[in-house]
């Protein structure tokens, strides 16, 4: 049986906590900022986590 390989991409966008939570990067925050307030874009720079809907699927992916 042949080693489970993690999914690249997930791996490079997601990241487990030592709580065993799953960290994201905010969407939105990377172009067309002229129209978002400061305080929208503030919190886009603030670390996002998944929902356990997802997390069940994310952690599988990145092992």
């Amino acid at each position: 049986m042949p080693k489970m390989k993690s999914v690249k991409s997930a791996y490079k966008r997601f990241k487990k906590t030592a709580s065993g939570r799953v960290k994201r990067n905010k969407a939105f925050a990377s172009h067309i900022l002229k129209k978002k307030s400061t305080k929208r874009k503030r919190n886009y720079r603030r670390t996002g986590y998944l929902t356990s809907a997802d997390e069940r699927r994310i952690k599988e992916m990145i092992l």
